[in-house]
């Protein structure tokens, strides 16, 4: 009721993947003007948002915005900033900060939060972070690569190309998968090894043992490639099984690339194969083409726990193997393996431990049972040898500010549960995810939230809508909600012609009364007169629909002349839409006038043809001041 106070408390659970070393948190304060070509009257339930009012350019906000973030990193903090936001920032440690917004400014909810920090070191760093709860108690342990990769400590990198040349791939998608892997074998190493596996209904390998990077064998793995046409079926399975069994030397890096548009026979037994060999090698996925099964796609990457990647166009390739260069042409350690000893730890993700990437940190996370104590014991090779490192687990202090790590473990066990149902459905997974997504609040696709509130406040059942105005986003200036008469009747991308006249009335709610009694003073009175159709709409339908957008045609139209008049003619689609309107004015010269009016009309939606038929329409609008 008027006067109380409303608390909503919300929490969501991201994992911060860094780019280029560096975490980013982004928060979103506010919506910006959005357009539509949609009328109104005409418009779905799902558009009305779009009418929301705005306040004007350098107007402030009638409501407050505060941030505050604590930073819990597990490993020392090289630097927190904000391109956004003025920030002060307090250390509580050497892995703990408070970020809060400077009080002297009173503009933080006109744009996106955005925070970055990186991390020190010049080694390879473990951090452990520490939940307690009543009833389960969770872990998260992060390998993090060095700030700066040496050339020393790379280990040998191997690399399996699997190329799908079935049937679905032929012609674009093939050509697109040519063009990748010519710029990714292309620019391989010297010291680097590789091969090509292709499969569609069989597979085949370029060789029995991967081959050095030199100039004549990455002619040759290019040859057989550009060879390929595409045909046949698409067996998966069996080409990742002989990928993972091609012999390698040992503590070398071996990462296998999957290129597919995902039309492939797919079996649960594929994400086994990959989630049980992470220690062997690493997994990313490519997918090509215009409609790829992002679904598969993203579920190999997850359970490799790598990345997906998305090519549709051919001049994309260049820039996609050069993002995905960047990221696997740097292994700091191989072969990774974690023990717990003393700590007792059970649900541990992910099973087995992908290498750790000069740009990608490696996350195991899981729980534990007991007292906090023992060592998290680290081994793996570098390029320089063998490496060891071990967490004192007593050393770490659970903390209240870690309890979205259960929240972690379990959306990440319910993606994991529901990729697996995208290739088969299984009741006891479903049931799982069920029993995870209530034991935890969290949304699956078979919970929900329903909220309900059992006392009556608003006894007399009387009610009162306020308009709340939105600021507009810092730098976006009147003329997206104001200031220029523009046809746009609604608003779908930021809307840069799009007037307040334009706009019904209760979407200006901000508007002064001043500027009420201009409007009614220079509005222009606007009439339907003769109106003539043939084929599938009657006339008396095409002037209803003129009738219902008569106050949004007003918006083009500033103080004119009485008695003027404006033809209009339409050819309209059988679906209702407007496939082609002209305009002419007669006594109105004004081309801007007319050009906000045939823009406006071409946004008109007409009732659908009953006999499936285009309708050629005249309508003369007769406009007084």
């Amino acid at each position: 009721m008027p006067g109380d106070v409303i608390k909503v408390e919300m929490s969501y659970t991201k994992l911060l993947v860094p780019t280029d070393k560096e975490y980013e948190f982004i928060y979103p304060t506010v919506v910006g003007p959005r357009y539509s070509n949609q009328q109104a009257v005409a418009a779905p339930a799902s558009e009305h948002w779009v009418r929301k009012p705005y306040l004007h350019q350098g107007e402030t906000a009638p409501f407050a915005c505060d941030i505050k973030v604590n930073i819990a990193a597990g490993m020392p903090i090289r630097k927190i900033s904000s391109p956004s936001h003025k920030v002060n920032v307090h250390y509580t440690g050497n892995t703990v900060a408070t970020v809060a917004l400077d009080q002297t400014k009173t503009t933080a909810g006109n744009k996106d939060y955005i925070l970055k920090y990186r991390l020190a070191g010049n080694q390879i760093e473990a951090g452990l972070l520490l939940s307690q709860g009543e009833k389960e108690s969770f872990f998260l342990l992060m390998l993090q690569p060095p700030r700066r990769v040496k050339l020393e400590q790379i280990p040998g990198c191997d690399y399996v190309f699997i190329v799908d040349v079935s049937g679905s791939m032929y012609g674009y998608p093939l050509d697109i998968s040519k063009k990748l892997l010519k710029d990714l074998i292309g620019n391989l190493r010297p010291t680097d090894t590789f091969n090509v596996l292709l499969f569609s209904g069989g597979n085949s390998v370029l060789s029995e043992r991967s081959l050095p990077a030199t100039a004549e064998n990455i002619s040759k793995a290019v040859k057989l490639i550009e060879r390929q046409q595409g045909g046949g079926g698409t067996e998966l399975l069996p080409a990742l099984k002989r990928a993972l069994a091609l012999p390698k030397s040992e503590n070398v890096s071996r990462s296998v690339v999957i290129v597919t548009d995902g039309y492939v026979s797919v079996e649960a037994e594929a994400f086994d194969l990959i989630r049980n060999n992470l220690g062997n090698a690493n997994l990313f996925a490519f997918g090509i083409g215009t409609s790829v099964n992002r679904h598969l796609i993203e579920g190999m990457a997850r359970v490799g726990m790598g990345e997906p990647f998305v090519l549709t166009k051919q001049e994309e390739a260049p820039k996609q193997a050069d993002a995905f260069r960047t990221l696997i042409q740097s292994p700091v350690l191989t072969r990774v393996k974690v023990d717990f000893n003393g700590f007792e730890t059970y649900d541990v993700e992910p099973a087995t431990i992908p290498d750790v990437l000069a740009d990608r940190p490696v996350i195991v996370f899981g729980k534990w049972r007991g007292k906090p104590q023992g060592t998290i014991a680290v081994k793996g090779f570098t390029g320089e040898g063998e490496y060891q490192d071990a967490v004192e687990v007593s050393s770490v202090k659970p903390a209240k500010a870690n309890s979205a790590l259960r929240y972690l473990w379990a959306r990440h066990r319910i993606a994991l549960l529901s990729d697996y149902n995208l290739l088969q459905q299984n009741d006891k997974r479903v049931k799982e995810v069920t029993e995870l997504g209530l034991a935890y609040n969290l949304l699956t696709n078979y919970t929900s939230f329903v909220a309900i509130d059992s006392e009556i406040r608003n006894k007399d059942g009387k009610t009162m809508t306020v308009k709340q105005p939105l600021p507009l986003p810092e730098g976006v200036s009147d003329y997206a909600v104001g200031g220029f008469a523009a046809p746009a009747p609604m608003t779908s991308a930021p809307m840069k012609m799009l007037s307040r006249q334009s706009l019904p009335e209760e979407a200006t709610a901000d508007r002064s009364a001043k500027d009420k009694a201009e409007k009614k003073e220079k509005s222009a009175s606007v009439k339907v007169g003769e109106v003539t159709a043939t084929g599938g709409l009657t006339k008396d339908a095409i002037k209803k629909t003129a009738e219902l957008n008569l106050k949004t045609v007003r918006a083009c139209l500033p103080t004119i002349q009485p008695n003027a008049k404006v033809s209009i003619k339409l050819l309209i689609n059988a679906d209702g839409t407007v496939k082609s309107a002209k305009v002419a004015g007669g006594d109105i010269k004004d081309k801007t006038i007319l050009k906000c009016l045939q823009k406006l009309i071409k946004g008109w939606k007409f009732e659908k043809s009953s006999v499936g038929k285009e309708t050629e329409a005249a309508i003369t609008l007769q406009i007084g001041s």
